[in-house]
C-alpha cells in the first residue's frame, strides 16, 4: 500500500498523495485527478494532504475510501464545498484574510439560494455563526458583495476554488494549537456534505427489537 506524502508521485512505489491513493483504491489509472471524485473536493483533499505535517498525515488515510464515488456536475456541490471551507476558516483566520473569506461565504450562500430558487440573502446557521465572529469583516463583505453579482461559470471557475485555497492557507497560518486537526476535520465535514448532496441522507441504523419467547 502506498504511503501518504506531499506532492505528486510517478508511481505507488514512490508514495502517494491523498487523491493518488484514492485513484489506486478505485481501480483507476494512477492520478491525483481521478474521475471518481468531484474536482473541487479533490482539490481540497490535495491541499489538506500537502499542508498537513508529516506526523499527522497518516491520520488522513481512513478518509480516502469515503471520497471515492463522490462525483457530480451539480453546482450545489461546488457551493457547499466553498461554504464549508469559508465558514470553517473565517473564525480562526488572520485579520488580513477575513474579508476575502467573508466575501466567499456570501458568494456561496448567494449561489445556493439562486440554485434553490430561494430569496437572495438567505443564510445558513453555520454562516451566521462564522460571520458573527468577525463583525467588521462581515460588514465590509456585505458592502462589497452588493456591487458584484457573480455568474455560475465564474463561481465554478474562480470563486469556489479561491475559497478553498484561502481557507486552507488561513487555517495553516492561524494562531491555533492544532491546525492539522482542523484541516482534517474540514476535509471530513466536506466529504460528509458532498455525500449527503450526491447520495442523499443516509438512513440511521436501527437496533432490532428483542424477540420475546
Amino acid at each position: 500500500m502506498p504511503v501518504l506524502s506531499r506532492g505528486r508521485h510517478r508511481n505507488p512505489k514512490r508514495g502517494a498523495c491523498f487523491m493518488e491513493l484514492a485513484s489506486y483504491l478505485a481501480g483507476e489509472r494512477w492520478s491525483d485527478h481521478p474521475a471518481c471524485t468531484h474536482p473541487l473536493l479533490a482539490a481540497l483533499a490535495r491541499l489538506v494532504n500537502d499542508n498537513t505535517s508529516d506526523e499527522s498525515r497518516a491520520k488522513l488515510v481512513r478518509l480516502v475510501p469515503s471520497i471515492i464515488g463522490l462525483a457530480s456536475d451539480d453546482l450545489r456541490v461546488d457551493a457547499r464545498i466553498a461554504l464549508r471551507c469559508a465558514t470553517t476558516a473565517l473564525p480562526v483566520a488572520a485579520a488580513e484574510r477575513q474579508l476575502a473569506l467573508a466575501v466567499s461565504v456570501l458568494a456561496a450562500e448567494e449561489m445556493l439560494a439562486r440554485l434553490d430558487g430561494a430569496p437572495s440573502g438567505r443564510f445558513s446557521e453555520e454562516s451566521r455563526r462564522a460571520m458573527a465572529e468577525v463583525p467588521q469583516a462581515a460588514e465590509q463583505a456585505r458592502h462589497f458583495s452588493r456591487a458584484a453579482r457573480i455568474t455560475e461559470k465564474g463561481f465554478r471557475r474562480y470563486a469556489a476554488p479561491n475559497a478553498v485555497q484561502l481557507a486552507v492557507v488561513g487555517i495553516v497560518q492561524a494562531c491555533i494549537p492544532d491546525p492539522d486537526a482542523l484541516l482534517r476535520k474540514l476535509l471530513e465535514d466536506t466529504i460528509t456534505d458532498c455525500a449527503t448532496l450526491i447520495r442523499g441522507p443516509q438512513p440511521t441504523p436501527t437496533t432490532p427489537a428483542p424477540i420475546h419467547a
